[in-house]
């Protein structure tokens, strides 16, 4: 649709039908730009309007104001009622009579025509065909030409087969050189090639015909805004036939952990060293190469990197041969690649080292710099075992002669998913036996086990589109853990799934949620969908849908979608198609999963018990933030699953299933039961409501807690405070049900409470009701003391034990609670007094170095102690309790310099502003950081990057005052449309109104129940 506000800046006016010397264009290729940005060229494009009725009010619009321009002057110089000069109206003559009633004829009719003419759009020539060609609207190049494209995908009438890519990146300039040659298949007749480049500086174009060896110099249009160039052909590229585009350029390596970029280090001597790494996914690739970078658009890759011959380089493929280029600079090659999307081609110039082991014919190896080569074993170790699994559970071998994990020292993200060169930041790749916690450990085997899923899911078969990212990334997740408990059960990795998805649910819950697949076009909105929505509510979808099927035929069904698609594209239709051949009609898997994937938020399912009949009832679970705009939601229905499990039988064996596939339903038991629990073991995405039925569970609680699983009394702690703040259940009945917990010795349930309480303290110190938040945390060490006490600080016990510890002994310690701080200071100034030397017990490290920060002297010395530590995962720790600290020009050093990267790294910067903003003296100035240094935060880490998504959420998460919520609001309005459109930050302002409201609800009743 052309708005209004284009005319008044008085665009040029282009006639295509008058300008032989540009280009032809093809059709389908309009799309509209900002004014700012674009040329208008008149009519209107075909595939430009939703529905035939905004083309109608969009050409109304067109004509009614050309017909007011020419009808103004005649207005102006004659009146049809002229005035007498007393004042009265004198009656119009019977010529002007005729006239009007005339032009009112012609008016009307028009009208009519334009509104009720069905299938037809008026432009100047008359009434089109929708369907028809039309004159378009296309924006302008660089170079002031007519840019030959409007959209922001790439046209589909040209596709990538195989790209010669050839980098010599110079790691003492920071600059990198490059040229390509792309073999392109011409679908339809065309005159131009149109792809991607970011930041580039091209200094050739050529075109070969696949018959011909003469390369014909091309024309080269560039439009910055969609990171777009055009090779425009000197002749007709004939549909059915091959060319090759040659391209020559250079750029900088980027400062940004993104694209080809510069990796600083410093090695055993301190000496600073740096090498090139590359991060591409989603939409970087176009800043190393010039690239049709879409994930649709998979070609195989033969891949040349000239280097430094005292570096190396790794690629996805294995090395083919290398040859000396000029003095000193060699030149490697490595073998042509599979057919693969562009955000997976990878590659690394460093001075690294390795371990490998072979594994069914492949070569898995892990590298890291050479100080941090004693910390690989456990990665390796731990790789071949899922590799293993992996190619088993699937029925695919993995299709690479070598699979390569490279630590990297600065890295954004936790891990990359490259095919066959998988790159990780260095805390989610090396173990360190002797600082590593048990913690540390389970995060370590959860990233490898989440990257090696990528190869099939994401790599061999990789989403169409970025709308359903979460074909990748939430069935690599949940392969993750599933992996884990197949592999590791020790770790207990289901309990912390159990976590991440109560608080995707609490995303989810917002106004602001999107559906898991949702349409996405601009960068920042494909960036958007990694969150956890994509992630984790797309794998708890997985797992509620593996439990209902049975695993075998889930597991058969995948094999089926795999061997259907691999190496090529798939939609979320794909898979349910692949699952419902397995089904074989008795169930249609697409119709179930469609209300889930489709719209936004989840159910909350509503329980009435009366002797053997259970009442059952849907509503879409949503705060009502703004009560007086709210419109119903009756349309939302969900096919959920159900599962229970009651008194007469609790054991999983006993579970029962009944799908509620409408609005209400009423489940018949064979007899009268004393409880019924739903969603056994939260295996379902969606929060119960049980009514009366409370009373019954939290006397089953208080009397046999372990009736139930941990999981299933996690989940009922989550969802009666979830409904207490939603204003269906009182805090009152929450806090019954949690006074069981000084029997309780599993840390689902546990964690679960801790981390509920822990939302309500965080909200009353910050609103300045400290008093009541000292009674609050009086009331959770009367529940937990017992427990704190009996935790020894040590590494000792089941893996499990250990984890529960670390959670308590820090719990205790940032708490000051029973004589956790004390003794936690005692052993931090013992290991200062030995200069660090002394073993610290992993477990508890944490909580020692987060005690010792207190003190100006034990905060210098950890920040010491960082700078020299080769341990990542003491580091952490000790970044943690870093910016745990209550000195306020200590917390401004530390986010300032994280911000530049000098002593801490930029990777830890969102870690950093999530802990400061937790502390009282730390969460205002958390948010005063982030306004005054917005715009080094977006040039740094992209708007819509998880990145930007943690800090906005997290600088903004502990307000609860209409004046914050009129002060983040009015910051965002204040910045770019694309800053105050956000997700991340609708989120955060949907997130304050929440806590307001709760405080006005609930505020009353915690002062008398504390």
């Amino acid at each position: 649709m052309i708005e209004n506000s284009m005319f008044e800046e008085e665009p040029d006016i282009v006639d295509l039908a008058k300008e032989p010397c540009l280009h032809p264009l093809e059709p389908d290729e309009v799309e509209y730009e900002p004014r700012s940005s674009r040329l208008l060229v008149r009519g209107l494009g075909e595939h430009e309007m939703d529905d035939d009725e905004e083309d109608y009010e969009s050409s109304a619009k067109l004509l009614g104001m050309s017909f007011m321009n020419r009808s103004s002057s005649l207005r102006n110089s004659m009146s049809v009622y002229r005035q007498s000069s007393n004042g009265s109206c004198s009656l119009p003559s019977t010529r002007t009579m005729v006239v009007c009633t005339v032009i009112l004829v012609i008016a009307v009719a028009l009208i009519m025509v334009i509104y009720l003419l069905p299938k037809c759009i008026f432009t100047k020539e008359g009434c089109h065909k929708k369907n028809h060609t039309m004159e378009l609207i296309y924006p302008l190049a660089t170079n002031g030409k007519l840019f030959p494209w409007a959209k922001i995908r790439l046209p589909s009438d040209v596709v990538p087969l195989h790209y010669d890519l050839v980098l010599q990146p110079n790691l003492t300039s920071l600059k990198f050189s490059g040229s390509v040659k792309i073999v392109v298949n011409i679908i339809r007749v065309t005159w131009k090639i149109v792809l991607h480049s970011s930041g580039l500086n091209i200094t050739k174009a050529t075109i070969t015909s696949a018959g011909g060896h003469q390369e014909k110099p091309a024309e080269l249009l560039e439009y910055p805004l969609h990171d777009q160039i055009a090779v425009m052909a000197p002749e007709a590229l004939l549909a059915g036939q091959n060319y090759t585009v040659n391209i020559a350029y250079s750029s900088n390596l980027s400062d940004t952990c993104y694209g080809f970029y510069k990796v600083s280090y410093k090695d055993e001597n301190s000496r600073q060293r740096c090498f090139a790494a590359t991060q591409f996914e989603p939409v970087a690739a176009r800043s190393a190469f010039p690239c049709f970078d879409e994930p649709a658009f998979k070609a195989t890759f033969l891949i040349k990197i000239r280097r430094d011959e005292k570096l190396s380089t790794l690629s996805n493929m294995p090395k083919k041969a290398t040859i000396p280029v000029t003095n000193g600079i060699v030149q490697d090659e490595f073998f042509v690649s599979l057919k693969m999307s562009t955000y997976l081609v990878a590659f690394v110039v460093a001075d690294l080292k390795n371990i490998s082991r072979e594994t069914n014919g492949s070569l898995v190896s892990v590298y890291a710099i050479p100080q941090h080569i004693n910390q690989v074993e456990y990665a390796l170790n731990t790789s071949v075992k899922l590799l293993e699994f992996y190619q088993n559970y699937f029925l695919i071998n993995y299709p690479l002669e070598k699979l390569d994990l490279v630590a990297i020292p600065d890295f954004q993200s936790g891990a990359m998913e490259n095919w066959g060169l998988i790159t990780f930041r260095e805390s989610s790749l090396l173990f360190n036996s002797r600082t590593s916690s048990a913690r540390d450990k389970k995060l370590i085997t959860a990233v490898i086990a989440h990257e090696l899923a990528h190869q099939w899911f994401g790599n061999l078969v990789t989403m169409e589109w970025w709308n359903d990212l979460w074909l990748n990334e939430g069935f690599a997740t949940f392969m993750e853990y599933f992996a884990m408990e197949e592999i590791f059960p020790e770790l207990h990795s289901d309990e912390d799934f159990l976590n991440l998805i109560f608080k995707a649910m609490m995303k989810d819950s917002l106004n602001s949620s999107h559906p898991v697949s949702s349409a996405v076009q601009s960068s920042e909105q494909i960036e958007e969908m990694f969150d956890a929505l994509s992630y984790i509510k797309g794998a708890s979808l997985l797992l509620m849908l593996k439990h209902y099927l049975t695993k075998d035929v889930f597991q058969a069904g995948i094999e089926v979608y795999l061997h259907n698609h691999n190496y090529g594209c798939a939609q979320s239709d794909d898979l349910w198609d692949s699952m419902n051949e397995i089904t074989n009609g008795t169930l249609d898997v697409k119709k179930l999963m469609k209300t889930w994937i489709v719209q936004k938020g989840f159910p909350l399912v509503s329980v009435v018990r009366k002797g053997k009949i259970i009442s059952v009832k849907q509503e879409k679970y949503l705060y009502l933030v703004e009560p007086e705009n709210w419109t119903s939601d009756e349309s939302y229905l969900w096919h959920i699953p159900l599962t229970y499990i009651t008194s007469s039988c609790n054991f999983t064996h006993c579970t029962n299933a009944y799908l509620l596939d409408q609005k209400s339903a009423v489940i018949e038991l064979p007899e009268e039961v004393e409880w019924i629990k739903f969603n056994v073991d939260m295996n379902g995405y969606y929060i119960v409501h049980y009514g009366e039925d409370w009373k019954t569970l939290i006397d089953l609680l208080k009397k046999n807690h372990t009736a139930l699983s941990p999981k299933d009394r996690a989940n009922l702690i989550n969802n009666i405070f979830s409904l207490a703040g939603l204003g269906k259940e009182s805090l009152e009945k929450a806090f019954e049900l949690i006074d069981y917990l000084n029997k309780e010795s599993s840390t689902a349930p546990l964690t679960q409470a801790l981390f509920q309480l822990s939302l309500i303290y965080n909200l009353l110190e910050k609103k300045g009701e400290q008093q009541l938040a000292a009674r609050l945390m009086h009331r959770i060490e009367c529940l937990l003391g017992d427990k704190i006490d009996q935790q020894s600080w040590t590494d000792d016990g089941a893996l499990s034990q250990r984890e529960l510890r670390s959670t308590l002994l820090a719990f205790a310690c940032t708490h000051d609670i029973r004589n956790c701080r004390t003794t936690a200071t005692e052993m931090f100034e013992k290991w200062m007094n030995s200069n660090g030397t002394m073993s610290l017990p992993s477990d508890v490290m944490k909580a020692i170095f987060t005690a010792g920060a207190k003190s100006s002297d034990g905060w210098d010395f950890l920040l010491k102690m960082y700078s020299s530590s080769v341990s990542e995962a003491e580091k952490s720790k000790m970044i943690e309790a870093l910016a745990s600290t209550e000195d306020v020009r200590k917390l401004i050093w530390l986010m300032q310099n994280s911000l530049e990267g000098e002593v801490i790294r930029t990777q830890e910067l969102s870690h950093i502003i999530a802990t400061v903003s937790q502390s009282l003296p730390g969460y205002l100035l958390a948010w005063d950081f982030v306004k005054e240094n917005w715009e080094k935060l977006t040039r740094k880490f992209h708007l819509g990057s998880y990145m930007i998504q943690n800090i906005i959420s997290w600088s903004t998460s502990q307000f609860s005052t209409k004046a914050h919520l009129v002060e983040v609001k009015s910051f965002f309005e204040s910045k770019s449309e694309q800053s105050s459109q956000l997700h991340s930050v609708k989120e955060a302002i949907d997130t304050i109104q929440l806590n307001i409201q709760w405080m006005e609800r609930n505020l009353a009743m915690l002062q008398e129940l504390l």
